[in-house]
């Protein structure tokens, strides 16, 4: 019972080679699996050696699944070393009331689920196609401090449901890691494009990608009385401020000139992977080969453009018409060329809109219509997501 309890008998199977990997390398290597795994005392123990005996005989008579957990980490396990009195966290910055949100129910594991195997789960990167990339020596690149911290995301979509009036920690199915080695639909870039009448005579229609932001947006920009939890930033955040640009009353207008000239600091805040609870699944050959360098944005249109298109923060807004479109054909037919006269005035139009007719060589634009279906040749040299070569 002692042996089978220990951290080297669980890594003696090869599909456990993931598991064991991110937890020697994680801050819990020094405690016995058991520990997090099984509640306190001797009959949980004895219990779960029984119930485990399955995984014994599927790892002698068959090729063994991936490893998804079905039990959720008690708190009870986790209050073996860890106190609920923690108002602020290590870093000084968040301000997160433990005890409050123990009190009411919540497990720790919803928020902290990455913080001994790097969500490897969610990921999709502990399956038998990658035990031979789980050595010692690779846990740094298949790590990382995004995967075993607390996600923003995590947090926004719980007060979102609990300004909803709901309860999502009640189910168990919220404590447990997504499972993202089941089959999901291909989709290209986050969208699909079908087959039209419309795409035939030169437009395209497409079903836009679901708005995951919508709530984080509406949160900060138009707080509400009425709600339980506000998720204004300052709610949480104690050193994190809003730039000084963000205040002028022309924000909304003028922040397309910004982003061209310092998008890499726009994406320090608004990058997907901050604001999205769940993770995309990954391919562990990449994240070996790949190599971290900083990303240097080019300071023009296009590329602030392509980055507006895919980036769930920005499509929360650019997904839709603005007002002053009213409806599809007074705006196409009289209302907009009062708007777009001169070259200026037409790069805001190219936010939404293509000049040529829209291809898979860029984003994806959120409008199907484009300019050179009406305006042949007359805007030549403006801006297009049909990129010119090299670029």
């Amino acid at each position: 019972m002692q042996y089978t309890s220990t951290p080297s008998f669980c890594s003696s199977c090869h599909e456990m080679a993931p598991e064991h990997v991110t937890f020697k390398a994680s801050a819990h290597n020094q405690i016995k699996c058991i520990q997090c795994h099984i509640k306190p005392g001797s009959k949980n123990v004895v219990k779960n050696k029984v119930e485990l005996l399955k995984n014994v005989y599927s790892h002698i008579v068959r090729q063994p699944d991936h490893i998804v957990t079905s039990v959720a980490v008690s708190n009870e396990n986790c209050e073996q070393c860890h106190s609920r009195n923690r108002l602020v966290t290590a870093t000084g910055d968040l301000i997160v009331n433990h005890k409050g949100h123990v009190e009411e129910g919540i497990p720790c594991i919803i928020c902290h689920r990455g913080v001994a195997h790097a969500k490897i789960v969610e990921r999709g990167i502990n399956d038998s196609y990658t035990y031979v990339y789980w050595k010692k020596e690779n846990a740094k690149k298949l790590m990382g401090e995004k995967y075993i911290k607390p996600n923003m995301g995590t947090c926004i979509d719980c007060h979102d449901q609990v300004n909803q009036g709901k309860q999502p920690w009640k189910e168990i199915a919220y404590s447990l890691p997504i499972n993202n080695h089941e089959n999901q639909e291909e989709k290209e870039d986050g969208v699909n494009l079908k087959e039209t009448a419309e795409m035939k005579a030169g437009t395209w229609e497409r079903e836009l990608p679901e708005i995951k932001q919508k709530t984080v947006l509406e949160a900060i920009g138009k707080q509400q009385t009425d709600v339980k939890i506000s998720m204004e930033c300052f709610t949480c955040h104690q050193k994190i401020k809003a730039p000084k640009n963000h205040d002028i009353q022309t924000w909304t207008q003028r922040h397309g000139d910004f982003a061209v000239k310092e998008l890499d600091k726009c994406l320090h805040c608004h990058q997907d992977s901050l604001w999205i609870k769940e993770l995309e699944k990954q391919d562990i050959k990449s994240l070996l080969t790949e190599t971290k360098k900083k990303v240097i944005y080019k300071q023009d249109l296009i590329t602030v453009r392509k980055e507006s298109r895919s980036n769930y923060f920005c499509s929360t807004c650019h997904a839709y018409s603005p007002a002053n479109h009213q409806d599809r054909q007074t705006w196409l037919y009289f209302a907009h060329r009062q708007n777009s006269g001169s070259p200026e005035e037409r790069r805001s139009c190219f936010v939404c809109h293509d000049n040529e007719k829209p291809d898979d060589k860029g984003g994806n634009a959120p409008s199907d219509v484009y300019c050179e279906f009406c305006h042949k040749g007359d805007f030549k040299g403006e801006p297009s997501l049909s990129y010119p070569q090299g670029t």
